[in-house]
């Protein structure tokens, strides 16, 4: 229940910070971290067709 908790107020602190933050930056940081896990995801793809 504690995790619960902690995870809502720390989403809600991310959220709060992405209200303030100019909506270039916004998508530009969300970009980043979507073309970040694509990379992420197909390097983890890609090791585990070898094994």
């Amino acid at each position: 229940m504690l995790f619960i908790v902690a995870a809502l107020a720390l989403m809600g602190v991310l959220l709060g910070a992405a209200a303030h933050t100019p909506l270039p930056l916004f998508l530009a940081a969300g970009g980043a971290i979507g073309a970040w896990l694509l990379v992420f995801f197909i390097r983890e793809r890609a090791g585990h067709k070898g094994s």
